[in-house]
């Protein structure tokens, strides 16, 4: 599904530490299509000992445990 958007995609966050993501959506014919299915999945996972505040694709890859969120959309047509 490309019609939803998240900004920032990614980043890290220091233990406590909030952020606001800005969801967006592209215009679609709503009503045409199927959107029961549609939502958004936040993915985290603690950053290794000692890593930089840089966002690493390769520590979702590894040995360590990932947990998922999956947050479903509700249109306002």
């Amino acid at each position: 599904m490309k019609r939803l958007g998240v900004d920032p995609p990614c980043g890290v966050l220091d233990p406590k530490e909030a952020v606001l993501l800005a969801v967006s959506c592209d215009a679609f014919a709503y009503g045409q299509e199927d959107t029961n299915n549609d939502r958004i999945t936040v993915e985290w996972t603690n950053t290794p000992d000692g890593a930089a505040k840089q966002f690493r694709r390769e520590w979702f890859q590894g040995d360590g445990m990932v947990r998922r969120k999956n947050l479903p959309i509700e249109y306002n047509p």
